[in-house]
């Protein structure tokens, strides 16, 4: 395997803290990784990923939209999160204010 990029690492150890039932957004982490205004960049760096344990699918848009998710698109992401009793609209968005996750720990990776 290629060696990770030691920021894209910070990114992976971070979505790996959101638990199961909750999200977090492109922009929150962008924040959390002292980048703001770089949600597209934390996008990137999530259709990077190679680890199996790095729940990619728990990112989302700011405005509770679900967004894509590497080659399977929102579909797959959805069913995930919905598997995790995510309740998402029929227009693919979901409640923030019930299933944000906002308390990251920047642990040395």
């Amino acid at each position: 395997m290629k060696k990770i990029p030691r920021n894209f690492e910070i990114v992976y150890d971070l979505v790996r803290q959101i638990p199961r039932g909750r999200v977090t957004t492109y922009a929150l982490l962008a924040d959390a990784v002292k980048r703001p205004g770089a949600a597209r960049w934390i996008g990137n760096v999530m259709s990077f990923c190679p680890y199996s344990n790095v729940p990619c699918h728990r990112v989302i848009k700011s405005d509770g939209r679900v967004g894509g998710w590497g080659f399977e698109g929102s579909s797959e992401k959805v069913k995930l999160l919905r598997r995790e009793g995510i309740k998402v609209s029929e227009r693919g968005k979901i409640d923030l204010g019930r299933y944000l996750f906002l308390d990251f720990s920047l642990r040395k990776v």
